[in-house]
């Protein structure tokens, strides 16, 4: 009932349903959200509930009274006392004061002016006494024009008013991480301003967005969510014949196939494939799963209207092996779980297959091509809240794996393969300049990763500059290419202890040693610092066992448990020696 396109009806009919199966779920992570908003929120929070628990996160919400959105972010004591991790501000065209018909330019200024002064003093108020991230809704059109289309272009016009101040917002959010845009103003020009925003339900009840169409709000809200705390899906894996072409190409050659602008057939299919070839630039993944001949499934990528070709996947499954199973292989291939792929096929019992063997794997309900791209990027699969420079390069990255994996078959032993990389890494502590770089890592990594703890990029940064932790990111490069910021750690200082909260790295670089090269240099740093003990926390969790052994490999002594956690500790012996043997070391500044 939660894929998109959803039935908001049926969702609101069976909340108390699916929140019951949904809570059942393991491993879901637990997070502090408090919600802000300007008018009554209604089952706002319920269904917010149901979307976060579908991707894994099991919110604990703070309501508080609403319409008191400036004075909670300055002054209420309850709400720091309930600590949030997250705070998500609701707002609405009806709870803002617009400039009336006539009123001079310099009126209209002013109040623009004073507008976004309150909310932006709220934004600032709520980081300096919470610092946590916040969620901001933009705001939807008015729906009554005086003066009509002139609305748009005069200088007291509300709809220029509300155009000016949304983009004040965006502006703001460009410039201060932690802060994120919930654009209601889509939402409303998507499914409309009549439907999305019902006045009787305003007049009634001060809901601001329709009772019917807060799953709609929800949905995004939550998609943003899912974002910041890395649960997003990693790739798209596309069939071919009547997903990204129509027709079939083993039957009809590349020629024959209905792709481009000379039918309403062929530009659906190229919307698609305008889609996917978009997604490499924000670090997507694209991968393929069809039945066909390998052969005849590249030929269809010689079709002179084709934006894809075979050199922009991953991975490329065309064989007559079951669809679950060549997505399985792929998600070996590429390394990431099989619950960060996204499959894309026009066949509903292909789709069935999928689901039933393959539950963890997204599966969108395409039905009418029109529609395949509209689907599959309204559902919040890939939804961006910050971009790097390694997402841009990810793809290349992946090629250039594959180029490692053919050098090391030409080797008999590993550690002259290692040798033959000619490895560089880069150490440094953590920087303002790399920020989304580090949280994104923090967040979506779930193999190597000790603790699995998840954090917002202004807490990382906040952590590292208050003198009580160690913080360290390594950068590799080889003969084959720059594989980017790939591991992080954070070490909290007690005494002559350093506790390491935070160790996570890219499984671009699983069996590179470069774990051994970021303990040598936290060693380095401990003693500088006086420290004799490291200790070590492990967590497990379902995807976290690459990492189980790590610490008793590094030489660490277990301690026992605290909760969950298994303890382990190093004591600094006075002759260490460095257990990189492969890496060339460089050390930056921050």
């Amino acid at each position: 009932m939660l894929g998109y396109p959803f039935d908001p009806s049926e969702i609101l009919q069976n909340r108390r349903r699916l929140k019951r199966l949904l809570s059942q779920k393991e491993g879901l992570l637990p997070k502090r959200i408090a919600l802000r908003s300007a008018s009554s929120i209604g089952s706002l929070k319920d269904m917010l509930e149901l979307f976060l628990l579908d991707s894994g996160i099991e919110p604990l919400f703070f309501e508080g009274d609403y319409g008191r959105v400036y004075a909670d972010a300055l002054y209420s004591e309850e709400l720091a006392a309930f600590k949030p991790e997250l705070v998500y501000i609701h707002t609405s065209v009806r709870c803002l004061e617009l400039p009336a018909a006539g009123s001079s330019k310099e009126e209209a200024e002013a109040l623009l002016s004073e507008s976004f002064s309150r909310y932006r003093a709220a934004w600032r108020a709520l980081k300096q006494r919470l610092g946590c991230p916040v969620i901001q809704d933009n705001f939807e059109y008015p729906r009554l024009r005086v003066t009509g289309s002139f609305e748009a272009c005069s200088p007291s016009g509300k709809l220029r008013f509300v155009r000016r101040l949304n983009e004040l917002f965006a502006q703001y959010a460009e410039d201060n991480s932690d802060f994120y845009l919930n654009d209601l103003n889509w939402l409303a020009a998507y499914y409309g301003l009549r439907e999305f925003c019902d006045t009787t339900a305003y007049n009634s009840y001060k809901y601001s967005v329709s009772p019917a169409m807060t799953p709609c709000l929800a949905h995004s809200v939550a998609n943003i969510i899912k974002s910041l705390y890395g649960k997003n899906k990693k790739a798209l894996v596309c069939d071919l014949d009547n997903t990204l072409w129509g027709g079939a190409v083993g039957d009809e050659g590349a020629e024959g196939l209905a792709l481009g602008l000379e039918s309403p057939e062929g530009m659906a299919y190229l919307d698609m494939q305008r889609y996917a070839s978009e997604l490499p630039g924000i670090g997507i993944l694209l991968a393929v799963n069809s039945k066909n001949e390998e052969a005849a499934a590249k030929s269809g990528f010689g079709h002179p209207s084709a934006l894809l070709k075979p050199g922009d996947f991953a991975a490329f499954k065309a064989n007559w092996e079951p669809k679950d199973r060549n997505l399985a292989d792929i998600a070996r291939e590429l390394n990431i779980g099989a619950d960060a792929l996204v499959f894309a096929d026009d066949n509903p019992a292909e789709r069935e297959l999928v689901r039933r063997s393959l539950s963890e794997v997204a599966v969108p309900e395409l039905s009418v091509s029109e529609f395949f791209a509209e689907t599959v990027a309204n559902a919040g699969y890939f939804e961006v809240t910050s971009l790097s420079e390694d997402d841009a390069k990810r793809a290349a990255m992946y090629r250039e794996n594959a180029r490692r994996a053919a050098a090391e078959t030409a080797f008999a032993d590993y550690g002259d393969y290692l040798r033959s990389l000619e490895m560089k890494a880069f150490l440094a502590p953590f920087s303002e300049r790399a920020a989304e770089r580090i949280s994104q890592l923090a967040n979506k990594t779930n193999q190597f990763n000790l603790t699995t703890r998840r954090y917002a990029a202004g807490e990382l940064l906040g952590l590292a500059r208050d003198g009580r932790h160690l913080s360290l990111t390594a950068r590799l490069e080889d003969r084959f290419g720059d594989n980017g910021l790939v591991s992080e750690l954070l070490a909290a200082l007690k005494g002559d202890t350093a506790e390491i909260e935070l160790w996570v790295m890219s499984c671009r670089v699983f069996k590179r040693e470069l774990e051994l090269a970021v303990f040598d240099e936290l060693v380095r740093l401990c003693r500088e610092k006086g420290v004799k003990l490291i200790r070590g926390v492990y967590i497990p969790t379902a995807k976290n066992k690459p990492c189980a052994g790590l610490c008793a490999s590094l030489g660490f002594e277990s301690a026992g448990e605290r909760g969950e956690a298994a303890l382990w500790e190093y004591m600094i012996p006075e002759n260490y020696e460095n257990k990189n043997r492969y890496i060339e070391v460089v050390h930056e500044q921050s």
